[in-house]
């Protein structure tokens, strides 16, 4: 869950991948595969998630890992974030669309 604990962080603040991986020094195929689950970030990389959103990183490993836990509430409040986080990338999706039409 840990990468999608990542993914939340970076649609909630309304950041491009681009944008955010421009800011991690990382391209953004790489994090497009971290936020995807197909690769573990590396400490390194969370620390400095943490310096770009001002976030202890074991507040962002915390995070992650209450996203994790098995039980039936827990899997709820997964799925709620889950949810939330496709509500909250659709937002984004909308604003980056209105965007490019000022343009």
């Amino acid at each position: 869950m840990l990468s999608d604990a990542l993914k939340m962080l970076r649609v909630f603040s309304q950041q491009t991948q681009s944008a955010l991986a421009g800011e991690l020094g990382i391209s953004k195929s790489y994090l497009s595969e971290i936020e995807s689950g197909k690769k573990a970030p590396p400490l390194d990389l969370i620390d400095k998630y943490s310096k770009v959103y001002d976030i202890p990183s074991s507040q962002i490993l915390l995070f992650s890992e209450k996203m994790a836990k098995e039980s039936t509430s827990e899997k709820v409040r997964a799925f709620s974030a889950k949810q939330i986080l496709r509500f909250m990338q659709w937002i984004s999706d909308d604003n980056d669309a209105h965007e490019r039409c000022k343009q």
